[in-house]
């Protein structure tokens, strides 16, 4: 099963968008792990997931999750407007055609 980890500050906010993309991912039957985490505990799951998707408001953080994961999975930021409008569908999308 793929594990997607979402990156944020708090995970207040990112733990909509978690329900949001386990919805879309339950509609279309694809089985996935999605969680979120702050940027501090990224280290504990570096080689457990897939792909981890950076909340906006945590982008300026990305070269040190890049080098937390090590090159070893796809490290990309959410789309300003897709989490603001806690499009879980769309985060959904752009982790699948990331993970292809």
């Amino acid at each position: 099963m793929k594990k997607i980890l979402l990156v944020c500050a708090a995970g207040m906010s990112t733990s909509l968008l978690v329900n949001k993309m386990k919805d879309a991912a339950k509609e279309k039957g694809i089985e996935l792990e999605i969680f979120a985490l702050p940027v501090s505990e990224c280290q504990r799951v570096a080689n457990e997931v897939d792909i981890v998707l950076l909340g906006p408001q945590v982008r300026y953080q990305k070269p040190q999750v890049e080098e937390i994961i090590g090159g070893r999975v796809p490290v990309e930021v959410i789309d300003m407007r897709d989490y603001g409008m806690m499009n879980g569908k769309a985060v959904l999308e752009k982790a699948m055609n990331l993970l292809s």
